[in-house]
């Protein structure tokens, strides 16, 4: 009869590390193509979610799907957006109607208010699209912010995205520079996990 053979202490720890380094590839593998934390860095989408606040973000949706109206989307913006600059010269009483070529490496979030073919114009911190205001109940409005009235409507290119904060007197968004390729959105945020008084979907 064959007696066992006791594992060696160098056999255990070196299961130990190959389980240890199986895990943490799984991890960041999920987190790279399915699952991203995103850490909400300023006031920009208050009252929905407040600084400091955490969500998980979809990267896989927007593979079968295109996003909509209403979504909260993290994002690479326009290099514009590091200067809060348009990508092209246009009214001041309009919204940008076009990004600059390059993309930013800053990470943003924020929500869909227009997609390719809608007209936009901004009333009051109010989107309205094809001549009708929307109905905006997580919002809170502005009508005193220097981009919060831009009553000449642009067209949303096909393809892109009009990208707007909630707290809208005190969100630098696509009003100033411009919407947003599909090609440069991250995921869908679809759920806050911090802090735990504020776990619940979005």
């Amino acid at each position: 009869m064959l007696g066992t053979k006791k594992k060696s202490g160098h056999g255990g720890l070196l299961e130990l590390v190959t389980i240890v380094a199986v895990a943490l590839g799984l991890a960041l593998g999920i987190q790279a193509l399915i699952v991203k934390p995103f850490r909400i860095p300023s006031e920009s989408m208050v009252p929905t979610l407040a600084v400091g606040q955490r969500v998980l973000v979809d990267r896989v949706s927007f593979r079968f799907s295109e996003p909509d109206r209403g979504d909260i989307v993290v994002f690479k913006p326009p290099k514009g957006a590091d200067t809060d600059s348009c990508g092209v010269e246009h009214s001041d009483r309009s919204p940008c109607p076009a990004p600059t070529e390059e993309r930013s490496e800053t990470n943003f979030i924020k929500r869909v208010v227009a997609v390719g073919g809608d007209r936009v114009r901004i009333m009051g911190g109010r989107v309205f699209i094809n001549g009708r205001q929307q109905d905006e109940p997580y919002i809170r409005p502005d009508d005193q912010c220097g981009i919060c009235n831009l009553p000449e409507e642009i067209t949303i290119p096909k393809g892109h995205f009009f990208m707007m904060g909630d707290n809208r007197g005190e969100s630098a968004d696509s009003r100033e520079w411009g919407p947003i390729p599909e090609k440069w959105m991250i995921g869908k945020a679809f759920v806050t996990y911090w802090p735990p008084g504020k776990i619940g979907t979005l």
